[in-house]
């Protein structure tokens, strides 16, 4: 299958994603429909649709300038767009009844250093009508014992948490996490992410954005690639893996390079310090085909490759 075939249509209007069933999710929570956003001569967003499903972690990755930043603001309500849709919970992202049920962590936070972390919870819960008590915001962001102290005194990755708690404050049922583990140690990283995905069992919507494609690979149920403010591929991790090219055998064989190369679904074949190495997007009928060429094939290994790697299959110009 092609890079691009699970990418969006991009060139035609594209259907209301709000009229449109999504099994077994139901209907978005959020989306931009046909959206487009220029600043001056540079368009931001080209013509981008993409939608967000209750329940789902979707990771939103790009190369930088991608659009990634621009399209987390337009869900927000933070800027207009040229033109097309931004809706979320079916309503203007802007209005005052739908910015209660949203919660965001974003890279660029400007909060006041010198009060404490349990004096910005009281400020920000007193936001809304329905917030998380106290107790659990500290339980889940595990802000166990730094409760007193200023914001200004912590270290990076217990700012982080901190900046994670406060966009749980209002209890909210779609989270934008932008880049949430920077400056996290291995610990902190893996705690916040088990937080995350209890998230998503109760229900809530998180939509990740990360240049840590290891963490987008361990939690996102689905993972959307935008490249110059266009959708250029969709899918579960393995889905974007599996597209990009193929799986990796190695082994040591006697087949040849050209009797590799002729069977069905390889795209390449490597000769490294003495391994044969195969890429075929249906490794094991693969497999089956050297096995039953080749009965002395030995040292026969399959690796799926990183999402490092699709992703810069996808993006590379």
């Amino acid at each position: 299958m092609p890079l691009t075939a699970i990418a969006y249509e991009t060139e035609r209007p594209s259907p209301d994603p709000f009229d449109q069933p999504f099994p077994p999710h139901g209907k978005p929570v959020a989306a931009l429909i046909n959206l487009t956003k220029r600043y001056g001569s540079t368009t931001a967003l080209d013509n981008l649709t993409l939608a967000l499903r209750p329940g789902e972690v979707v990771a939103l990755l790009g190369p930088n300038g991608a659009g990634k930043s621009t399209a987390v603001k337009m869900l927000l309500g933070l800027i207009a767009p040229t033109s097309g849709t931004a809706r979320v919970f079916g309503a203007d992202p802007r209005e005052a009844t739908t910015r209660t049920r949203v919660g965001a962590m974003l890279q660029v936070s400007r909060i006041t250093e010198m009060i404490k972390v349990r004096e910005h919870l009281d400020l920000f819960t007193s936001y809304y009508p329905r917030p998380l008590p106290i107790a659990d915001i500290v339980r889940i962001a595990k802000l166990q014992g730094i409760e007193d102290r200023l914001f200004g005194e912590l270290s990076g990755g217990q700012k982080q948490r901190v900046l994670f708690a406060l966009a749980l404050c209002g209890n909210p049922d779609l989270i934008f996490l932008d880049e949430p583990t920077v400056g996290m140690d291995i610990e902190a990283r893996r705690a916040l992410w088990a937080e995350i995905r209890v998230l998503s069992a109760m229900g809530k919507t998180v939509l990740l954005t990360t240049h840590y494609l290891e963490e987008a690979d361990a939690l996102a149920d689905r993972i959307i690639v935008i490249n110059r403010g266009r959708v250029i591929s969709e899918g579960t991790p393995a889905e974007i893996k599996r597209n990009s090219g193929g799986r990796k055998i190695r082994c040591h064989t006697k087949l040849s390079e050209d009797q590799l190369s002729a069977l069905p679904t390889v795209t390449a074949v490597e000769l490294i310090s003495g391994t044969t190495v195969v890429t075929a997007t249906d490794a094991e009928n693969v497999v089956r085909e050297m096995l039953s060429r080749d009965e002395t094939l030995s040292g026969l290994e399959i690796a799926s490759p990183a999402l490092e790697d699709a992703f810069l299959a996808l993006t590379k110009s």
